[in-house]
């Protein structure tokens, strides 16, 4: 079982007191390929695609993914860019966020298509994410749409909207519709579909992946009750189980998506995929930061 995960792992900076900053590496695919590694078989081949630079930050990057046995064979190296920086402020739980990342090298990571396919090769699934789209230019998320479509993988998409990254909305629902139309897998979140495509209902969100051609749906609710549309066409109500007080909410969806698509890749049902997700999510949430130990698992 080989699954590669594309997209952008930046430098996170959180606060450690007196004017004092924490680094670490987090990014919403990287995080889903973290999860993804922690809970499939050790057989089993977790790879990361993007591009970092050559300066020290980026070889300590590679570094701290390999250490984590996700595989760097698919990451590039860019000679004058380095990787993308944000620092945390964190309050109640909740944090946002300011970004340094206009010029990071993960915007050049589908510069050669020759190297997408070679990636992509011999895959059984391919993860990526709407801000995957958003950070390359139009000409690139073409072209790395067109070799997801060309890949044999079975390939999973999170739509992660993140207006700051757009020029506006219009672009990025229509990026988001064309990032769809690749994937076999959909797993967007109703709160964020309801605000920028204005849906009514989590069907409304289902019936619009359905019709960009995807197989198989998994409309969150933000911890509420979520929908389901299964490959064989069957339409599930999925219960979120027991509500967890959090302390950190970062990476609560990127390791719900690991968790879920790690057991859907072992052969469980849908159902069976929304618990191994919740209860990954629901560890990660009582933990500082977006990236909990394996062990803690």
């Amino acid at each position: 079982m080989r699954v590669v995960s594309v997209g952008e792992c930046m430098v996170e900076l959180s606060g450690a007191g007196q004017g004092l900053w924490r680094q670490a590496f987090a990014g919403d695919t990287f995080n889903t390929a973290w999860y993804l590694r922690a809970l499939m078989p050790k057989d089993a081949t977790v790879d990361y695609l993007t591009c970092v630079g050559q300066d020290a930050i980026s070889t300590a990057l590679l570094d701290f993914i390999g250490g984590a046995g996700i595989g760097t064979g698919c990451i590039t190296r860019h000679p004058t860019r380095a990787p993308g920086l944000y620092m945390i402020d964190l309050k109640d739980g909740e944090r946002s966020f300011t970004y340094w990342r206009d010029s990071s090298a993960a915007r050049c990571l589908a510069d050669d298509p020759a190297h997408l396919a070679q990636c992509f090769d011999g895959a059984d699934l391919v993860y990526f994410s709407g801000i995957t789209l958003a950070i390359l230019t139009p000409e690139r998320r073409e072209v790395l749409l067109a070799a997801l479509k060309a890949a044999k993988a079975k390939v999973a998409f999170d739509s992660n909207m993140r207006l700051r990254l757009w020029s506006g909305a219009a672009e990025m629902c229509d990026w988001i519709v064309k990032g769809a139309a690749v994937a076999d897998i959909a797993l967007p979140s109703f709160d964020e579909e309801a605000q920028y495509f204005g849906d009514a209902a989590p069907r409304v969100t289902a019936d619009r992946y359905l019709g960009a051609g995807v197989s198989e749906i998994l409309v969150k609710n933000g911890g509420g009750d979520m929908l389901g549309r299964t490959p064989r066409g069957e339409w599930l109500d999925l219960s979120c189980g027991e509500r967890i007080q959090p302390v950190d909410t970062t990476g609560a969806g990127d390791s719900f998506n690991g968790g879920y698509l790690s057991a859907r890749l072992a052969g469980a049902g849908m159902a069976e995929a929304v618990q191994k997700g919740h209860a990954t999510a629901g560890r990660v949430i009582c933990h500082p930061g977006a990236l909990i130990p394996h062990d803690a698992l």
